[in-house]
């Protein structure tokens, strides 16, 4: 794939009954297209909210993406992480066989926000 491959970011994450918990999630999306008004993002959630990731794949793939980065949005690195997730991404691969799937770790497991939420803690 080159630079010029139309790209997608799925901001996935658990899910909650309470629908102001995605609000995080969509702020997120909403700074990403703040930064870059030309990218396409939508949040999914593995459960309890919609959509699906199944759905919001479906909905990039849809808009043009040959290109689709799962981050997945999760501080701790749970069996949702480590067992659910990689099945998803298998049925996704298997679904979209023309689609270069990338799977970044947790943001969790990322030095900078582990570096900016002792930052957030000592203010």
């Amino acid at each position: 794939m080159t630079q010029s491959t139309p790209a997608g970011i799925v901001l996935f994450a658990h899910g909650s009954r309470d629908p102001l918990w995605r609000q995080p999630m969509d702020s997120v999306a909403h700074r990403i297209r703040q930064i870059d008004p030309g990218a396409r993002v939508a949040c999914a959630f593995l459960e309890l909210t919609t959509p699906d990731l199944p759905t919001a794949v479906l909905d990039l793939v849809t808009q043009g993406a040959r290109r689709i980065t799962i981050v997945p949005m999760f501080l701790g690195v749970g069996r949702h992480a480590r067992e659910d997730l990689p099945v998803l991404m298998a049925e996704l691969r298997a679904r979209h066989a023309d689609i270069d799937f990338v799977l970044q770790r947790s943001v969790g497991e990322d030095e900078r926000l582990t570096d900016l939420l002792a930052q957030i803690s000592l203010a």
